[in-house]
């Protein structure tokens, strides 16, 4: 079984999506969120420095966009894609790139609802200085209970071993003076806020707001959610995960054992690609993973889409 996953914040390098867009249809479909979400996608993601692409306003609706744009190379027919997958999931703004994958919101209403996303996040960091940083090694428990005495959350508990605390840059900083008991780094990532935590609680309310008017659609392939790793089979359930996920921590290693209890064999991260699969090789042992990075991968995806769906086709003709 074939699992698709999108990247969230923090997977964005300078010029990540240059080399995509040689790609047939990419830069029309770029140059059309663009247009929609009033931010121009393809100088951010070729042009843009480091400090640009970590605005969140910025980052988010980019990292869906190149998450759709690559995804679309996998098939050469969109319908392809339910018909494949076996499940699909994204982490934290990857959510978006996910639900829109899976049909419950068009292309353009879901980079919408991503640009609100972004600049509410953003307005609710711009209230304190805050920030996040993954914690390398270590119990999980022991590391959340000492996340707890520092007054930080644990924002993302992402399995293999990694928790991401997030919070004020002070506690970020005693965090880094005083690390849990067998914590061998703590990394500070390239966001710009306490993501996932109460500090975006303000966000929430925003994000509601814009998703008033969606009509979503019920997800055409099976669709794991942040949440608590639960498979969502509703469209608007889906949306009201989405808005309220902002403020709550992302369970990213629930949703790896919901892909262990649905069978999975194969991994494929979209664009950019490489957090997700490293996760999933120390939790998915024997699972084939491969990241989008570059359209050099697509060989490769499409041959093990082939290979992963080819007996699930062999079977439905039988």
């Amino acid at each position: 079984m074939l699992v698709l996953v999108a990247p969230g914040q923090g997977a964005q390098t300078p010029g990540f999506l240059t080399p995509w867009l040689e790609l047939p249809g990419v830069r029309g479909a770029l140059e059309a969120w663009s247009d929609a979400v009033q931010l121009d996608l393809i100088r951010y993601g070729t042009e843009g420095d480091a400090d640009e692409i970590r605005d969140t306003a910025v980052a988010q609706p980019l990292l869906v966009a190149a998450g759709l744009a690559s995804a679309a190379m996998l098939f050469d027919d969109p319908a392809d894609l339910p018909r494949k997958l076996g499940a699909i999931a994204g982490h934290s703004v990857g959510e978006l790139t996910a639900a829109a994958l899976a049909e419950v919101l068009p292309a353009e209403e879901t980079l919408r609802l991503v640009r609100a996303r972004g600049l509410a996040m953003a307005e609710a960091a711009a209230v304190t200085e805050t920030g996040m940083s993954a914690l390398l090694g270590g119990d999980p428990e022991v590391s959340v209970a000492h996340l707890e005495k520092l007054g930080l959350t644990p924002a993302n508990v992402n399995g293999a071993g990694q928790i991401v605390a997030a919070g004020t840059l002070e506690q970020l900083a005693a965090l880094n003076e005083d690390k849990p008991e067998g914590v061998r780094k703590v990394v500070p990532l390239k966001v710009a806020g306490a993501f996932h935590t109460h500090h975006m609680v303000p966000a929430v309310d925003a994000l509601a707001k814009a998703a008033e008017s969606l009509t979503p659609a019920d997800p055409k392939v099976t669709y794991v959610s942040n949440k608590d790793g639960r498979a969502v089979t509703s469209g608007s359930e889906v949306v009201a995960r989405l808005v309220g996920q902002v403020a709550n921590p992302v369970r990213w290693d629930l949703c790896m054992e919901t892909f262990k209890e649905l069978g999975v064999t194969a991994l494929i991260e979209v664009c950019p690609g490489g957090t997700l699969t490293g996760l999933a090789k120390r939790a998915l042992p024997g699972v084939q993973t491969l990241a989008l990075k570059t359209p050099d991968d697509l060989d490769a995806a499409r041959a093990l889409i082939a290979a992963t769906a080819a007996p699930a086709a062999d079977a439905a003709g039988a």
